[in-house]
């Protein structure tokens, strides 16, 4: 039978991933504070031992074993009255230390029954920090397969597990997200009161990966009125509901049916293709898809000459493809999508992991504006043209004129897009 939805008590309701720690070690703590106290209480009454009194010893001296003894049987609430504390000062010691020490010391022995209420406790105390804690987090709407694979590509790209919440109705997925490490709210997202004890007006992303498209169109919905501004990415079964949820709200759709099938089209025309597919696909080994900034010494430079493979630029919110006549030269502030190893061998570097200067910035563009200004400095201190050390083209330079005379004579035709020449001969 599939999984049990959960109680309409426990709707909504918001669980921690349990702290699990071994009975003997819960056992050896308890032992070792109980020691703690019978140790510390003795040391007490044997420093102060001249202010107790024995009422079986004519001398009234009060020796290491009596305090033991005495310690013994007083944080058992035994209290025999043999020895007592006759002095101001002893008196005060047994009300306001060793009377503490005696309620903590039953407290231990009861401590079965007390750990049923502290758990309770604690668990409250553990929800509420979360829930004061937890902004911009990651609300991961069904804990299924795809569920499952997306909150593991998030946290092997370094997210981190206390950032991520699953809401899902089942007692099965509650069992699994725990064992993951996860935060859980049970209830059903076409609720709105569940998605509130979510913290969903607070996140930053809300990934929807419900069984049903129309369970898929709800969430979207409730989802986007309670937080206009989170990015929300929805899985749907059928092509024909992407433009619905799309109007629900959504920011990016994807078609897990026609993904899936797609895959299995390119597998039976060619395995190599369908494997190269499934290794973008996975993650931790062979290659992988990413996105990161450009660097410094990339600025101006044409994607297809970067150690990466490049294949699209992300240049003021707009994806284009590296081939497009728009992104031939990289600027400042553009992001890359690329192919690269996903772990970084000697004849494999990665770019951009090794907290490079980034492009992006405006320290790094004076740093480079810096930099062209030496070259120019230093290319008029040789009697030289500043131009030719890197400087950038102007409208009359060689490099970017429509119709320039090159060096050695000829002409040159500039790209329009790019700022490139194509030399010509000159003309017999």
């Amino acid at each position: 039978m599939g999984d049990q939805t959960a109680p309409d008590s426990t709707l909504g309701k918001v669980r921690l991933p349990a702290i699990n720690r071994s009975p003997w070690w819960e056992l050896s703590r308890r032992i070792l504070a109980a020691l703690a106290v019978l140790v510390f209480t003795v040391f007490l009454v044997w420093v102060d031992s001249d202010g107790y009194v024995d009422n079986s010893d004519p001398q009234n001296e009060v020796t290491l074993i009596d305090a033991i003894y005495y310690t013994t049987v007083t944080l058992s609430t035994t209290g025999y009255g043999d020895i007592a504390p006759a002095s101001p000062q002893a008196r005060l010691v047994n009300a306001f230390v060793i009377t503490p020490l005696r309620i903590a010391f039953l407290v231990l022995l009861i401590g079965t029954t007390i750990e049923v209420l502290a758990t309770q406790g604690r668990e409250r105390f553990r929800v509420a920090r979360w829930r004061k804690n937890m902004n911009d987090h990651v609300v991961v709407i069904g804990y299924g397969t795809k569920g499952r694979s997306a909150v593991k590509t998030l946290v092997s790209n370094g997210q981190p597990k206390e950032s991520i919440l699953v809401v899902d109705p089942s007692n099965g997925a509650l069992g699994e997200a725990h064992a993951d490490g996860f935060a859980v709210v049970t209830g059903d997202a076409t609720r709105r009161e569940v998605l509130r004890r979510a913290g969903v007006d607070r996140a930053r992303q809300v990934i929807i990966t419900t069984d049903r498209d129309d369970s898929t169109v709800l969430s979207t919905l409730n989802v986007r009125q309670l937080n206009p501004d989170a990015y929300v990415i929805a899985a749907v079964r059928e092509e024909s509901n992407v433009p619905l949820v799309r109007q629900s709200g959504a920011d990016s759709v994807i078609t897990s049916s026609d993904a899936v099938g797609r895959l299995l089209g390119l597998s039976s025309l060619s395995p190599t293709l369908g494997s190269v597919m499934e290794d973008l696909l996975s993650y931790g080994a062979g290659l992988e898809v990413a996105e990161r900034d450009l660097l410094v010494p990339e600025v101006g430079k044409p994607p297809q000459s970067l150690p990466d493979q490049v294949i699209a630029v992300v240049r003021d919110g707009q994806v284009h493809r590296y081939f497009e006549p728009v992104v031939t030269q990289l600027a400042r502030g553009d992001r890359l999508v690329v192919v690269r190893p996903a772990q970084e061998l000697p004849w494999a570097p990665r770019p951009g992991t090794h907290e490079e200067d980034l492009a992006d910035g405006a320290e790094s563009a004076d740093s480079a504006d810096s930099d062209v200004d030496d070259a120019r400095d230093s290319s008029r201190d040789r009697g030289g043209d500043p131009r030719s050390d890197g400087g950038p083209a102007r409208a009359g330079d060689g490099a970017g004129d429509v119709d320039g005379r090159d060096q050695d004579g000829g002409t040159g035709d500039a790209d329009a897009a790019t700022g490139s020449r194509v030399g010509r001969p000159p003309p017999p």
